[in-house]
């Protein structure tokens, strides 16, 4: 039977053509200059900005043998990219696949240098000035030199100051603007093309009124007590770890809806010690007043007093560690105690997870070493350190 096959050059023509109807879409500025299509010459555009650049391709159309020449600030932005670039042309299947590999790259360039970003319009400045005027001047902490990221000032009702940070994207007020602050609770703020600075500024403080009662608790905590945990608090913190006694605190993780209520607690130091306080904890959880701040209703269930700077130094809570005799391991300060009364040594996790793990005698099952305090023998156990993210 007779087999009619259609002639390669017509297979060929047809992927051609399917190449450029996809390229005149990608980047229809980019146009090719002769016939046999082995020279573009033309734009590609990349965050509203143009680029001028010419591919020169070999007869066969084989991207790894192309040349490409660029315009002085294509240039400049792909420095330090030039591998990247060759790379890709290496291995795309085809003109297009290269084209959207190469703005993937330019985009990726223009996050990483800001003074190769687009300029905004005239409209733009005129847009921020009347904005500030109508908030106030007084509200402006700083602003970058590209006139696109901004830093408000704003007072609560207790007094507390407070920053939010705004960055303006270059269509503004069409785009809504990316904004940050030190809070506890994620900074969700409406915007519409109708919206300006003031409408950001007046979020920003009711927000702020919302948690002026977890403030107020944690501010309690930290003039009246000795906060081992973290070393300088900021407002975005709900965790205090507070000493009750040499080597031995609680962590509280305080609700920055519910303040006042029980919050999550977790008892630190020698089990001798721990352990009746966490019986009281137990027993006494019944009692637990909402209406009463945190550091009262904890100072009633536990039964305890808490040392404050007006009654104890901090050095008579700072034991080193006995491993590494230091206090702050980067963030962590000694959290394991011996449990033996008569040693009571206090640990880094990881200086003694290090150290018992490097002991021919000490035995681990899952994620706890068993073995012996480095100081008094006596058994000792300690969890498989883990490495904040």
């Amino acid at each position: 039977m007779f087999k009619w096959h259609e002639p390669q050059h017509h297979t060929a023509d047809f992927e051609m053509s399917r190449m450029e109807s996809l390229l005149v879409k990608e980047s229809p500025l980019l146009l090719p200059l002769n016939k046999d299509k082995t020279v573009y010459d033309g734009f590609i555009t990349v965050q509203e900005r143009d680029f001028r650049i010419r591919i020169l391709l070999p007869p066969d159309h084989q991207l790894k043998l192309a040349k490409l020449q660029c315009c002085w600030q294509l240039k400049q932005l792909l420095c330090g990219y030039g591998h990247i670039v060759k790379q890709r042309l290496h291995h795309s299947p085809d003109l297009v696949s290269f084209v959207l590999e190469l703005k993937t790259v330019l985009e990726v360039a223009l996050k990483c240098r800001p003074e190769c970003r687009s300029i905004p319009p005239p409209q733009y400045y005129s847009q921020l000035i009347i904005e500030m005027e109508d908030l106030g001047w007084d509200k402006l902490v700083s602003i970058d030199t590209e006139f696109r990221t901004l830093r408000l000032r704003a007072e609560d009702s207790s007094g507390r100051q407070h920053v939010v940070t705004v960055k303006l994207k270059p269509k503004h007020p069409v785009e809504a603007p990316w904004c940050s602050a030190d809070l506890p609770v994620p900074l969700a703020l409406t915007w519409t093309p109708q919206s300006s600075l003031g409408h950001v500024h007046t979020q920003f403080l009711l927000l702020l009124e919302s948690l002026a009662e977890f403030w107020a608790v944690l501010d309690e905590i930290d003039e009246k007590t000795w906060v081992l945990e973290p070393e300088k608090p900021s407002r975005a913190d709900t965790m205090r770890r507070i000493a009750i006694a040499n080597n031995v605190s609680i962590k509280v993780e305080v609700d920055t809806q519910h303040p006042k209520m029980l919050p999550e607690c977790c008892l630190l130091g020698a089990e001798h010690v721990v352990t009746p306080l966490r019986n009281k904890l137990n027993a006494n959880m019944h009692l637990w007043n909402p209406d009463c701040s945190i550091l009262q209703n904890l100072r009633d269930v536990l039964e305890i007093e808490f040392p404050s700077p007006a009654t104890h130094e901090k050095s008579s809570f700072s034991a080193e560690c006995g491993i590494c005799y230091a206090y702050r391991l980067e963030s962590a300060i000694p959290d394991q105690v011996c449990n033996d009364p008569r040693c009571g040594q206090p640990f880094h996790q990881a200086c003694l997870y290090e150290w018992l793990r490097g002991l021919p005698s000490s035995r681990q099952s899952f994620n706890i070493v068993f073995g012996e305090c480095p100081y008094c023998s006596k058994p000792i156990t300690v969890k498989m350190s883990t490495q904040k993210p």
